[in-house]
């Protein structure tokens, strides 16, 4: 398979504006991960309207358990733009640390709660996708490839990730480049190129942006 299979044929049966919105769901997700690694509370808004874009995305491809994650996703961005604006001095910037031991006990439960209340989301994603009718459905897990088991996956690590981030740890960078990296050629075989490249470029912003923040949690014990 070359390029122009993994890339261009998805979107031959795409029309201009299909195109377009994806464009700028990848442009406002990347802006996203800029303003995170700036620690700058403009990660929030540019993240929640590129999750709402997707969301419309996934609904009119019929990607309705999809949508409900995405949907999941802006609720998450809204808990994080509060805890920064509580936190935050000048009401743009703040301050980072590490996780403590207790935090990370959280993230474990968050992890394994997530995995489960995902895998739920999946089981009833036939009647989903259906539009909500159980007519020439059945429930269960037999419908899902490997794509989705590992959606499934990355989903809870972003989660994590996202509280981590809303709390202003460190270790949030290193979710967010374990999932990343993982939903590269997940995105491909979706059939979305554009967004497949996007988190190319987000795992090399997660990587700058877990050094910076670490390079800034050092310059300020200095001082």
């Amino acid at each position: 398979m070359n390029l122009y299979d993994l890339f261009i044929k998805p979107y031959e049966k795409y029309d201009t504006l299909q195109i377009i919105v994806e464009a700028l769901a990848a442009f406002f997700g990347i802006l996203s991960v800029y303003f995170s690694i700036k620690k700058n509370i403009w990660v929030y808004p540019t993240g929640i309207i590129s999750t709402l874009i997707y969301v419309y995305i996934l609904y009119n491809f019929g990607l309705l358990g999809d949508c409900m994650i995405n949907v999941y996703y802006t609720v998450m961005s809204v808990y994080g733009w509060i805890l920064w604006a509580k936190n935050s001095d000048d009401h743009i910037h703040v301050e980072v640390n590490w996780a403590s031991n207790k935090e990370w006990v959280y993230a474990f439960l968050l992890f394994i709660l997530s995995l489960a209340l995902v895998t739920l989301v999946y089981y009833y994603k036939p009647y989903i996708d259906n539009k909500f009718s159980m007519e020439g459905t059945s429930l269960g897990l037999y419908h899902l490839d490997w794509a989705n088991w590992m959606d499934i996956f990355t989903t809870s690590i972003f989660l994590v990730g996202m509280w981590l981030m809303a709390k202003q740890r460190i270790e949030s960078w290193i979710f967010w480049i374990i999932g990343d990296f993982i939903c590269i050629p997940m995105m491909i075989f979706k059939g979305l190129g554009i967004t497949s490249v996007q988190y190319l470029v987000f795992t090399i912003m997660a990587i700058l942006g877990y050094v910076n923040w670490k390079k800034s949690f050092k310059e300020k014990k200095v001082q």
